[in-house]
């Protein structure tokens, strides 16, 4: 992966490369930044960039034996680290090398991508992702092998957030005191829920979201899309790439969220409660995360319909179904119940993210939104 492939980030790509071409390569640094900003394909083009060896002036040349190793993500020296758990391929204490073939055409197939999507490629099912004190103590082993080929071995840890606390207190030696020529290249969504004991020991990367000029510039040359509808894409976006493919995309989640999103709010002003049940048990067997999923599209949309009472359009960012439902529902979400109906979503979702019955933090939701909706 090249640093042409990632989208934008222009002054963290030339401070990389600077830093490389000094010799003041930190031995462990931690990528992180909005989702859909680019942290792990920057991270992997940063490490291409250190192992090719015929690199050019601002990238890896792409041709060279190493290059097209990376290309693969499968170059001796270049190893992972990534959350994952039991599911019918594996049943017991699994790490990442048990999933690394599926990480390899998932990662090739799209750089830019949700934590869910994820699991849900290696049918996780219900269950989160985990790096586990086992999987600290392959990473050891790996490591404490002499590279192959380049003049350096590469540990990427992706959500290293996930990281269980013995996984974690197992690395700290091994993080602060690496082999020589070992670069931890960690790369978090939620860089404040790593023990700080791991990311007090690496120096930030800390990425801002995509710049409109390059959005729009991959998703007419990428996706052919006409100029107009690239800028009106890229500002639903909000620098957000992974966010630009599912509205390209119209994907089967997004359209999922907004149908049960305008089901509850019509069933909640209406007062229906036999129905709101029905919704409930629906809702319940989805399974946690695409439940949390919804919750984060029903704090953007109520957000969204909040602003449009300011009569602020170049402040609104929906598509053509939203704007078009939002016309009518757009006054119900007010002043008087926006701070009361963020909290009711954000509380369901962690009751949800600490297994809470769902049925129950569903439909107590819903009275309260009941209550909330008329306001």
């Amino acid at each position: 992966m090249l640093f042409t492939d990632c989208i934008g980030q222009e002054t963290i790509k030339t401070k990389l490369v600077e830093s490389a071409r000094l010799g003041r390569i930190p031995h462990a640094q931690l990528f992180s930044g909005p989702e859909g900003s680019g942290t792990l394909p920057l991270a992997i083009a940063y490490a291409q960039y250190l192992a090719c060896v015929g690199s050019k002036t601002n990238d890896a040349c792409g041709t060279c034996s190493s290059c097209q190793k990376f290309n693969k993500l499968a170059h001796p020296d270049l190893h992972f680290s990534f959350p994952v758990n039991t599911s019918k391929k594996i049943s017991k204490d699994p790490i990442s090398d048990d999933y690394l073939s599926e990480w390899r055409e998932f990662v090739l197939d799209n750089p830019y991508f949700r934590a869910n999507s994820w699991y849900q490629y290696i049918g996780l099912e219900n269950k989160q992702g985990l790096i586990s004190k086992k999987e600290g103590d392959a990473i050891m082993r790996k490591l404490s092998l002499k590279s192959f080929e380049s003049d350096y071995k590469f540990m990427i840890i992706w959500l290293p957030e996930k990281m269980h606390n013995t996984a974690a207190n197992h690395l700290l030696k091994l993080v602060e005191e690496p082999p020589e020529k070992t670069i931890f290249l960690m790369v978090a969504e939620e860089p404040n829920q790593v023990m700080l004991t791991i990311s007090s020991r690496t120096q930030p990367v800390q990425l801002k979201r995509i710049e409109k000029e390059a959005m729009v510039e991959v998703l007419i040359n990428r996706h052919g899309l006409p100029p107009a509808e690239a800028n009106s894409i890229e500002r639903l976006s909000k620098g957000s790439y992974i966010t630009a493919q599912e509205l390209i995309q119209t994907t089967e989640e997004t359209a999922f969220n907004h149908t049960m999103f305008t089901q509850v709010m019509r069933l909640c002003w209406q007062r229906k409660y036999v129905e709101l049940d029905v919704w409930t048990n629906e809702m319940a067997d989805i399974g946690r995360e695409r439940l949390k999923s919804f919750f984060e599209y029903a704090l953007r949309f109520s957000r969204e319909n909040f602003i449009s009472n300011l009569h602020r359009p170049e402040l609104v960012y929906m598509n053509a179904e939203e704007s078009s439902f939002s016309e009518k529902f757009h006054p119900f979400i007010n002043g008087r119940n926006i701070v009361a109906l963020y909290k009711e979503f954000g509380e369901a979702a962690a009751d949800i993210e600490r297994n809470g019955y769902a049925k129950l933090v569903l439909f107590t939701m819903c009275l309260k939104i009941v209550k909330l909706i008329r306001k």
